[in-house]
């Protein structure tokens, strides 16, 4: 299997399965992924797949260590998870956008050389925009709209850092950090602050993550399944692969960490609220990034593949609520418990894995991260992160899954959810158990050969008494905590309403200089015309007449006559000619 490319397969699986009926395109969408986890665990740390390109360069297609293949692995399982999930839906579009999807994450985190990841890079932003507009809706639509714009930006940026790099001679991927030219003088440190702001978009850096909170909630319920694992993801990875030790990264991480709670705790909105907690969770990775350190490094690393599984659970779980009930605010939602006891058993499990709860895989993560933090004395970074972790268990593990399961009965009708749908959660909250339980099963596939015990009698009371003390305060103040219907302005109100002014007002100057071309345009046209129509009439006269002669249309003209001999002439000649 390691003659094959994971990414690969799942692409021309999704082609596959765009033509295929029904029947065929459902034992597609498990095959294929399982192909490409198969082909995946195949690849020897080391492989290269080189392919001769201009100037003596070469493409390095797949480039696999340590660190791809734990990312493409991940990537795999979850689209295989994913594809499970989906498995009723009957539009072979969505299908297809998932898969390529799937596929160009898998070939970015696989990619060797700098073009390969960008053409990937572009791919993947494009078919994701599918997964929006699948819905149909009109703020579906819209959303799709400024989520393509927007990534559309970042590739722009990345492929603008890429040439830079490649005009160099500089084909093969390299971590940016080792340049020592990163001054804005140079082309190289043009292309490093290109490239980090091009990923920077994709990781949903605060104040360019406002596409991700606006585009997941508007998908349709199986392709944000998808979307909240792939793209932040890949940019992570490349953070990790590109930037490792740039320290800027560690306080763009704790405001992301922040930030995206902070949101998440106002939020109503079930699928909203998950997505501001992918821009908190993204926000370890990339503090983990910024460290640079082999324990944050792996860190980071364990804490996406950690991120994948159970962000995955859960937008399985809200998609089931939100399939069966027709409603997906907090406000309009309580006592499902009963009617989907499965449904929020599993969330439930996905909710305190992302809380860092012991025995799932959110503690044998984001610990880490926590942990270099602290070994690089960084007493404030720590401090924000762990009021992070504490607003993550208030606002899913409790906010969400109270009020969304075990709150005030509504009264609403629930139809039942596809058998699928409940197979692929049970499979990825397995998942989270099995690697909480077993952590060596992840460790070992991390970047560095590193020693670190999750397990340890501090670290579990630790958590415990943070996991109790926030219950505590959640119980006694969950009055006030209620949902409500409320408008959260977020960043990007900053410059969507300043630019939608400046829009409006561009258009009117544009339209005001339009209307005057019409008017003294035409008085212009008007007093220049007659100069075309006869220009001798303007040459200057002298006593016998003007200087040319007026023009005679007839003057060059032949007769009539011998146009009528020359008529005769053709005649008699096309008439000798077939005769003779």
């Amino acid at each position: 299997m390691s003659a094959f490319h994971p990414g690969l397969i799942l692409i021309l699986g999704g082609l596959l399965a765009f033509l295929a009926g029904k029947r065929l395109r459902q034992v597609v969408m498990v095959a294929a992924p399982l192909l490409a986890l198969l082909a995946t665990l195949s690849l020897p740390v080391g492989i290269q797949w080189e392919y001769p390109f201009i100037n003596n360069l070469k493409l390095l297609v797949l480039q696999a260590d340590k660190l791809s293949l734990l990312f493409a692995l991940v990537f795999s399982g979850i689209a295989l998870l994913a594809n499970i999930y989906a498995l009723h839906i009957d539009r072979r579009g969505e299908t297809l956008a998932a898969m390529v999807y799937a596929g160009s994450s898998i070939s970015v985190v696989l990619a060797g050389d700098w073009l390969t990841l960008l053409f990937f890079w572009e791919l993947m932003a494009i078919s994701s925009v599918f997964l929006i507009w699948n819905r149909k809706s009109s703020r579906a639509i819209a959303a799709g709209f400024r989520y393509i714009l927007i990534h559309l930006l970042s590739g722009s940026l990345l492929m603008a850092g890429i040439f830079l790099l490649v005009s160099r001679g500089q084909l093969e991927i390299f971590p940016l950090t080792q340049l020592e030219e990163l001054s804005l003088s140079g082309s190289v440190g043009w292309a490093y602050w290109l490239i980090l702001l091009g990923v920077g978009i994709n990781a949903a850096f605060i104040p360019l993550h406002a596409w991700l909170p606006d585009a997941y909630p508007e998908a349709t319920i199986t392709g944000s399944v998808f979307l909240c694992v792939f793209t932040t993801k890949t940019a992570v990875y490349c953070l990790l692969r590109f930037f490792p030790g740039a320290q800027l990264l560690i306080w763009m991480g704790v405001i992301m960490a922040l930030y995206g709670v902070v949101f998440a705790l106002l939020e109503n909105n079930i699928r909203r609220l998950l997505s501001y907690h992918i821009v908190s969770q993204v926000g370890f990775m990339v503090a983990g990034a910024g460290l640079g350190t082999a324990l944050a490094l792996n860190g980071a690393a364990a804490h996406a593949y950690s991120h994948i599984l159970y962000k995955g659970l859960l937008f399985m779980g809200a998609g089931a609520v939100i399939y069966a009930t027709g409603y997906e605010k907090l406000t309009e939602l309580g006592g499902l418990y009963r009617k989907m006891l499965l449904t929020a058993i599993c969330f439930g499990i996905g909710a305190l894995a992302i809380s860092g709860v012991p025995l799932l895989n959110g503690f044998i993560s984001k610990p880490m991260v926590l942990t270099a933090v602290s070994l690089n004395n960084l007493p404030a970074a720590e401090l924000l992160l762990y009021l992070a972790s504490v607003g993550t268990f208030l606002s899913i593990a409790l906010k969400l899954n109270y009020f969304m399961f075990f709150g005030p009965d509504k009264g609403i009708k629930v139809q039942k959810i596809p058998q699928n749908m409940s197979v692929a959660m049970i499979g990825t909250a397995f998942l989270c158990g099995l690697y909480g339980l077993f952590p060596t099963l992840l460790y070992q596939r991390l970047p560095f050969d590193i020693l670190y015990t999750p397990y340890t009698l501090d670290h579990v009371l630790s958590t415990l008494q943070l996991v109790l003390g926030a219950f505590m305060v959640f119980w006694v103040l969950r009055s006030r905590l209620l949902p409500h219907q409320a408008l959260s302005l977020d960043f990007d109100w900053f410059y969507r309403k300043p630019l939608a002014i400046l829009f409006r007002w561009v258009v009117k100057v544009v339209g005001k200089i339009r209307d005057g071309f019409g008017i003294y345009g035409t008085a212009l046209l008007t007093k220049v015309l007659p100069f075309f129509r006869n220009p001798v009439k303007w040459l200057p006269q002298t006593e016998e007449g003007p200087v040319l002669a007026v023009y005679n249309e007839d003057k060059y003209r032949l007769s009539i006559g011998v146009t009528v001999f020359m008529s005769i002439l053709v005649f008699v000649l096309t008439i000798l000619f077939v005769w003779l």
